[in-house]
């Protein structure tokens, strides 16, 4: 009975042990795994982001969905141009007499490839949809839109994932916590996102500590 008691204490002994050293452990590899997977999400939100700023200022308007972001990238041409002052002179009738006259020339140069320009022969934003590491090959929700800010109707696009998508796997107590962080060093809410449909702003809601790592890599 003696020996039952001592090898039921050891157990007890040994799962406490593991279970003070998860406990310590834990947020430790849960925040190693979370940086992880937000900085690869956070690159592609990054590609998005210059993609739809491209497509802006060759057409206009944000890209409503990917398959057109993507054809874009693929076939669109940035115009080149020069801009120089100039002068000439017109005879002003009011005066009788020449006028200097000095307007601004805009030249075209010529054009360059969106895809070299942006990503050179990298062919990663063919798969720029894809939330990567999700379980079930999810992709970001984007969306673009027309707002109104005071009578000037201005495009705005967001692109987003639930960080429940992006730790999927993680243990939920932590990807609750995780969801309600409010800081100057998180990712605050329950999404990773670039852009607003409310305000116009092309934006990350990530800390500045993200965009160093990406630099570094």
């Amino acid at each position: 009975m003696k020996t039952v008691i001592q090898i039921v204490l050891w157990i007890a002994c040994i799962f406490l042990g593991y279970m003070i050293y998860k406990s310590v452990t834990g947020p430790i590899e849960f925040n190693k795994v979370k940086e992880e997977r937000f900085q690869k999400v956070i690159s592609k939100l990054k590609d998005i982001r210059n993609a739809q700023e491209a497509y802006k200022s060759v057409n206009g308007t944000y890209a409503k969905d990917f398959n057109s972001l993507i054809n874009f990238v693929d076939t669109g041409k940035y115009t080149i141009t020069q801009q120089r002052d100039s002068s000439y002179l017109e005879f002003d009738k009011a005066y009788g007499i020449d006028l200097l006259k000095e307007v601004k020339i805009i030249d075209t140069l010529g054009f360059v490839s969106v895809r070299d320009s942006l990503f050179k022969k990298d062919d990663r934003y063919k798969s720029m949809m894809d939330v990567p590491g999700s379980q079930n090959g999810q992709k970001f929700e984007m969306k673009s839109e027309i707002v109104d800010k005071g009578g000037y109707k201005a495009p705005v696009f967001e692109a987003k994932v639930k960080k429940d998508v992006v730790l999927w796997d993680q243990p939920r107590d932590y990807v609750a916590r995780e969801n309600a962080q409010i800081g100057v060093e998180e990712v605050n809410g329950t999404e990773i996102k670039v852009g607003s449909l409310t305000d116009v702003s092309t934006s990350g809601n990530w800390p500045p500590i993200y965009d160093k790592k990406g630099d570094e890599q």
